[in-house]
Order: structure tokens, then sequence, then C-alpha cells
């Protein structure tokens, strides 16, 4: 299978897929954190290839609902409707693509196009946090199943003690020269149940044969 994960300058999604056999490249304005098959640049430059899959993580910082209280401000200076019709545009021109997903934390996407196929949290999958992440599916990819149910059953997995919490961290980071990197790195275990669970579809392989 062939693939793109585009605005990933971390290369955590791209390189999950690599290690599932897949032929993946990454693609951002910035370069890869992670040395790997990746364009420097913009994702449209790039898009129409005939990709068999693709993950789009387009940035989120003027549509997230967790800074909705700039939404005014980034109205009147249009970085709000820029940020979502970036979206729309890519969500357009990716409609070649056989399969795929666009991520986004909690976001305007929910009302301005439709509301997403599925909801994720970190603790879903192993890493005990929250971080609230929305799924929107093409190409009839299944949703993830979890690894965990509910918070107590990672808890007890990765042995914590009772009655702890799942971390709030990214919520909770303090302000740093890459804290916007940080916050917008997919967690490696959610990275590879992208890979394990859709990177082995039966409908990918056959059409992709």
């Amino acid at each position: 299978m062939k693939g793109i994960i585009a605005c990933e300058y971390s290369g955590t999604v791209r390189d999950a897929f690599i290690k599932m056999g897949h032929e993946m490249l990454s693609c951002d304005l910035l370069s890869t954190d992670s040395p790997g098959p990746h364009y420097t640049g913009n994702v449209f430059d790039v898009i129409d290839y005939p990709w068999d899959f693709g993950g789009f993580h387009f940035p989120c910082t003027d549509g997230s609902v967790s800074g909705a209280r700039h939404f005014a401000a980034k109205k009147m200076d249009g970085r709000f409707y820029a940020s979502a019709s970036l979206w729309m545009h890519g969500w357009r021109r990716s409609r070649h693509i056989k399969a795929g997903y666009f991520e986004h934390p909690i976001s305007v996407m929910s009302s301005v196009f439709r509301k997403p196929d599925q909801i994720l949290q970190p603790w879903m999958f192993g890493h005990y946090e929250t971080k609230a992440t929305c799924l929107w599916l093409w190409g009839d990819l299944p949703l993830l199943v979890p690894t965990y149910r509910t918070p107590e059953e990672c808890r007890e997995a990765l042995g914590l003690p009772p009655g702890t919490k799942p971390e709030a961290r990214i919520h909770l980071m303090p302000p740093s020269e890459d804290r916007w990197k940080k916050r917008s790195t997919t967690f490696p275990l959610v990275a590879a149940a992208f890979a394990e669970q859709w990177g082995g579809s039966p409908q990918l392989e056959l059409e992709a044969a």
C-alpha cells in the first residue's frame, strides 16, 4: 500500500505504517524530526499522486474549541475562515485516494463540515492521558477498536494506583518555543493502532493489488 501522511513533521504515523511494510510519505512545511521519506513543502504539491491511503492532520490552532475565546478576533482577521477552508480544500482534493482519515481535536469542523465518525482518547490505546481527537473516515475504513474500553482498564493494565486519574498533560503543558509541536504530535500507541488496524484492511489490500 502506498500512502501519504499530510501535515506531519514528526514521522510518528508514517513510521508506524512503514513498520507494517507499507510505502509511506510524510509531508509538512517543516522538515521531518525523524529521518525517513518526507516532502518538505505544501501537501497539495504531492496530493494528486495515486495514493491508496491518506492521513491528514491539518493545523487546528485557529479552529479548536479550546481556543474559542479567541474566535471573534480570528474571524475579524480571517484566520478562522482560512483554517476551515484549508481543511475543506484538503477534503475535496483527497477524494481520489481510496481510503483515509482526517484528524482534528474537538473543533469547528464538527459544525462547519459534519460530526466526526469517531472520537478517541489516548488512554484507549495505553497512554494514560486525555486528549480528545476526532476522526473523519472514508473508503469504508472501520472504526478503530480501542485496546481499553475504560480509563480504569488502562490504569489497571499499567499498574497505576487505584484512584489515579488520566493526565491532562497536553492541556497543562507549560509555555515553550516548541509547545505547539509537542501538543500536535500523535501518540505513538495511537499511531500504531492506525497502522495495525487500517494498514491490514482487507479492502485496501484488495484495491491496491
